[in-house]
């Protein structure tokens, strides 16, 4: 069924007549397709659904190439970025022609699907900002920053999976609720593949968020566990370049005080909880996808 969806992306691109623009398609990385993978299974592969998948995957890879270019990231998914192949401008402007050619192609689907993705990208650039407002300083707010990743992460995860119901006639509140549930579970185990995983698995330096001032789950959970002396080296050690020793001492204070397999839990959680809707629902298939998201290495 990804092939399909693989197909109508190159289709709406070869649509522009535009070679550079198809070019640039050629170079960026699939990833794992989670939010066509959700439509198609929710709403099945025919021609609605496989357009609105390869919708949300434009839409969702215009978001990485300025998330790229806000991040100074040189790599992705193990290659490196359009930024970096070429530069800012270029991902900063494939970016706004994938935005711009996947709203064209969403108006003619579905008045509500259109609102519902609409309203995500929305959400996802709002989330964005305070991403950016968020790397300032060292962030020890936990609800600043799940809202956060409710926003930047979660909105177009959600979205895909409503969106999915409206065009298959499904409930679509359950469907929300497991695609926010999933979104939320998503981030969080990344933000632990960064520190447990190496780099050549991550394909990124290991401990990169927290290098780029990022403070992920981990370390605002770490945070609250130290003592003061702890927490003021943590905070020194904050969005500037890690030596070995720094890294040791990072991972060594995270396993003193089990702060990996409490966020291990609180993502197990929300992945169990959208499960048992899908149980409720018969759709035993988007059971094995929210498991696929907490047992993953990369």
């Amino acid at each position: 069924m990804l092939e399909a969806v693989e197909r109508k992306i190159e289709q709406f691109i070869a649509d522009l007549q535009d070679a550079d623009a198809r070019m640039l398609l050629g170079r960026l990385p699939a990833g794992k397709r989670l939010r066509a993978r959700l439509i198609l299974t929710i709403a099945g592969n025919d021609l609605r659904a496989v357009k609105t998948a390869a919708i949300v995957e434009m839409i969702h890879a215009a978001s990485l190439l300025h998330d790229d270019v806000l991040d100074d990231a040189y790599v992705r998914r193990g290659q490196p970025s359009i930024n970096a192949a070429f530069d800012n401008k270029t991902a900063i402007m494939f970016g706004d022609v994938l935005y711009s050619k996947g709203f064209y192609e969403l108006n003619a689907i579905d008045r509500d699907v259109a609102k519902v993705v609409s309203e995500a990208v929305v959400r996802l650039s709002l989330g964005e900002r305070r991403d950016i407002l968020l790397a300032e300083r060292f962030n020890p707010d936990r609800e600043a920053y799940l809202d956060m990743i409710d926003l930047k992460t979660a909105a177009l995860i959600q979205a895909s999976a409503e969106a999915a119901a409206l065009l298959a006639g499904k409930d679509r509140t359950i469907y929300r609720t497991y695609g926010r549930n999933l979104g939320i579970a998503f981030q969080m185990i990344d933000d632990l593949l960064d520190i447990t995983q190496d780099a050549e698995t991550l394909g990124k330096p290991a401990l990169h968020d927290f290098v780029e001032g990022k403070t992920t789950l981990p370390y605002i959970d770490l945070y609250d566990a130290l003592d003061e002396t702890d927490r003021a080296h943590l905070v020194a050690l904050h969005a500037r370049p890690l030596n070995q020793a720094d890294q040791n001492w990072i991972r060594s204070r995270m396993e003193e005080h089990q702060t990996i397999l409490r966020c291990q839990r609180e993502a197990r959680t929300l992945i169990e909880e959208a499960i048992a809707l899908m149980q409720q629902a018969g759709e035993r298939s988007l059971e094995a996808i929210a498991r696929s998201m907490i047992e993953r290495s990369f």
